[in-house]
């Protein structure tokens, strides 16, 4: 569409057609362009765009050596816009034999809308430090290791016992690409009277407040003796947490639990009694002590009741069952249909979207909406919103673990052919061992081989195109009978076609540290 005016009068008013079926894309390039093709090389091509805009998590790179592995990309944030792609032609004509100065030229204005622009890539950041593979030699000359260090070929064995100076990368760049405002906090002012906790000082940080003691008692298995009662400050802690009624049917309910077995997981408990978690931390040390070694370790046992000296209690000893994969067992860690509990590529980096913050607690969650007037309705609903699914502590067969990592207790494993493996040696149990407790040796490993023919079963009736080479499957199959219990180290890649139950956690790890 063209428009003429005298002068370049630049106020006239143009009408304009909008392509509205074409919607377009605009990447602020940080650069000078002079070659359009190298260009988009550096964003990946036109196929790495198009990928990057599908995922609205990610953020586009920007590599400006796209053939060096060790370039550290630049991202750009990506923006919602409603803009126009306008290409203008201006033309000027001046009139034949009229003077300069006084006939104005006649100025033209060629206008095409080329499309609408909807999404925006504006490479707002900073540029990390950039790491090359060289060498500093002692004159001070440079020396290339690239072609040295990567395989990018297969290689002969000489290749390999070369003689190199030393290069380690850096594992990880900085995770954030803009400046911001770092506070620091004034030093911590205690109270007077305030001591140091007894912690040893050759790996302490900086404390910024002392630990807040939730007062368990951990027993190890050499210990003697086991607590008959709870400490008077767990007793007094959890006098102060027992606010409202719904407190104390909590508190009976986990009495009732302790009545019918003595020896509880922290997720067995989670998913019997629907209770926040922050006022189970208080109750448990009430109720139970904590066993950190030996067969029973993780578990919470209820005061006076000594595993060690009762052999119908191996039924209650815990079993660490961890998933195997790898090729020789006929499906990789990629193929599992278990999703991982952590992930290194979930690594908060630059390239990839900030998630959305969790939501905070409210004190009507805190309280379980639990005061002296609440009414019956939320009450439940609170309950049932911290409770979690059996799946988190019973094994059945037929069905996947919701995590690659569980701690079982033998008694809730409910199969029966896992059972009479457990009870071969009823009436026999004459010493409990700190490995295989009442059990007999390698029982544990037993118990992990028949699970991961099980668990291989099922992963092969969901995934039957995993096991289409009947060789192949065999195979696996042997290695998983004949393997012991050692486990491959997981790869952490994910999959989300099994959607796991929710608070499975690693007791070892966390319950320690909660109560230290």
């Amino acid at each position: 569409m063209a428009t003429e005016t005298a002068g370049g009068d630049s106020k006239a008013a143009i009408p304009l057609d909008l392509p509205r079926e074409r919607s377009l894309v605009c990447v602020e390039y940080p650069g000078g362009v002079r070659d359009v093709a190298k260009m988009l090389q550096t964003l990946g091509g036109e196929e790495g765009v198009s990928r990057i805009y599908t995922d609205p998590t990610k953020r586009l790179e920007l590599y400006f050596r796209p053939k060096d592995l060790y370039c550290h990309p630049v991202c750009a944030n990506r923006f919602s816009t409603s803009s126009l792609l306008l290409r203008i032609r201006k033309k000027t004509r001046r009139q034949r034999g009229a003077p300069e100065a006084e006939a104005p030229p006649r100025v033209t204005y060629d206008m095409e809308v080329l499309g609408i622009v909807s999404t925006i890539f504006k490479f707002q950041g900073m540029s990390d430090f950039q790491y090359l593979a060289i060498h500093t030699e002692a004159g001070g000359k440079q020396m290339s290791m690239y072609d040295k260090v990567f395989l990018l070929k297969p290689e002969k064995e000489s290749f390999f016992h070369q003689e190199l100076p030393l290069h380690i990368p850096p594992p990880i760049f900085s995770r954030l690409d803009a400046p911001v405002d770092y506070y620091y906090r004034p030093e911590t002012q205690h109270r007077e009277g305030y001591n140091n906790p007894p912690t040893s000082g050759e790996n302490l940080i900086g404390l910024s407040r002392a630990r807040r003691p939730h007062n368990a008692i951990f027993v190890n298995f050499e210990d003697t003796e086991v607590p008959m009662q709870p400490l008077e400050a767990a007793a007094q802690t959890w006098k102060k947490a027992c606010t409202n009624p719904m407190d104390q049917e909590v508190e009976e309910e986990l009495r009732k639990l302790f009545d019918i077995r003595p020896i509880w997981s922290r997720n067995a408990v989670k998913a019997n009694i629907g209770v926040h978690p922050d006022k189970l931390k208080v109750l448990l040390p009430f109720m139970a002590y904590y066993m950190i070694t030996g067969p029973w370790r993780s578990l919470w046992i209820r005061f006076g009741y000594d595993p060690r000296k009762h052999p119908e209690a191996k039924i209650y000893q815990v079993l660490d069952f961890r998933i195997r994969c790898g090729m020789k067992y006929g499906y990789g860690s990629s193929d599992m249909p278990v999703k991982a509990k952590r992930s290194t590529y979930n690594y908060s980096l630059p390239i990839t979207v900030k998630k959305t913050p969790t939501q905070l607690i409210s004190m009507h969650d805190l309280k379980q909406g639990l005061g002296p007037s609440g009414t019956a309705s939320p009450r439940k609903l609170a309950s049932n919103k911290y409770k979690l699914k059996d799946s988190v502590y019973i094994f059945r067969e037929g069905a996947l673990p919701p995590y690659r990592q569980m701690f079982y207790q033998l008694c809730d494993l409910n199969v029966e052919e896992l059972q009479k493996i457990i009870h071969r040696n009823d009436g026999a149990e004459d010493l409990c061992t700190e490995r295989d407790g009442w059990c007999l040796p390698k029982t544990s490993d037993d118990l992990r081989d028949t699970m991961s023919l099980m668990i291989q079963q099922t992963i092969r009736s969901k995934r039957p195109a995993l096991f289409s080479s009947p060789t192949k499957a065999d195979r696996a199959k042997e290695q998983l009978m004949f393997e012991s219990g050692e486990e491959e180290e997981e790869e952490e890649e994910e999959e989300e076609d099994f959607k796991p139950s929710d608070g499975s956690e690693n007791e070892m790890e966390t319950e320690i540290l909660d109560y230290v």
